[in-house]
């Protein structure tokens, strides 16, 4: 059984998959096509990918593909914990350049279904943190692209207190939204 919950932003859903612990351990389904199609999210996801950082204060992203490899992304936090974000970049939406955090964690249990349309990224919370995400649509580097993590257009708040992020160079580079390849809204 999964539960599915609507966020703020229209497409995005907060998934929690049901755990059954006992003395051994825990068993959990944390992917079932037929119970996100009974909330009405019908994705066929190709592909599985598993990052760690070992650090906290690790910032992957803002990320996302173009069309014709757009992606729609199904993340979890097997270990550790991150803040996790998506972003409105389909030019013309009512709720363009909006965000919405939401922390992910092991002990929660919970996952963030991103829509195709938003870019995506993450904070580190913990040290040893690993991610896991499906995402709709196979890597094609030639549609990849980033975005600043600290735009003040899109005004992430992100919980970093007065600590500087760990980024990779790509994201340190990434364009401002709007200097930024995006989505038309339909």
């Amino acid at each position: 059984m999964i539960e599915a919950y609507p966020l703020a932003l229209d497409g995005l859903f907060e998934i929690r998959p049901r755990r059954f612990d006992d003395r051994r351990g825990f068993f959990s389904e944390t992917y079932n096509a037929r119970g996100l199609a009974e909330h009405g999210i019908e994705l066929a996801f190709v592909q599985d990918n598993h990052s760690l950082s070992h650090q906290a204060g690790v910032l992957r992203g803002l990320h996302y593909q173009l069309p014709p490899h757009a992606q729609a992304k199904l993340v979890r936090v097997p270990r550790g914990r991150i803040f996790d974000v998506a972003v409105d970049i389909r030019q013309g939406s009512p709720t363009f350049a909006r965000w919405v955090g939401i922390e992910l964690s092991a002990e929660k249990w919970n996952q963030l279904l991103v829509p195709v349309g938003f870019a995506h990224g993450f904070l580190t919370l913990e040290p040893e943190t690993e991610v896991i995400y499906k995402v709709s649509d196979y890597y094609a580097p030639e549609h990849d692209r980033t975005l600043r993590f600290d735009d003040p257009e899109i005004g992430i708040d992100w919980p970093l207190g007065t600590a500087q992020p760990i980024l990779s160079d790509r994201d340190r580079n990434a364009p401002l939204l709007r200097e930024a390849e995006i989505f038309l809204y339909s």
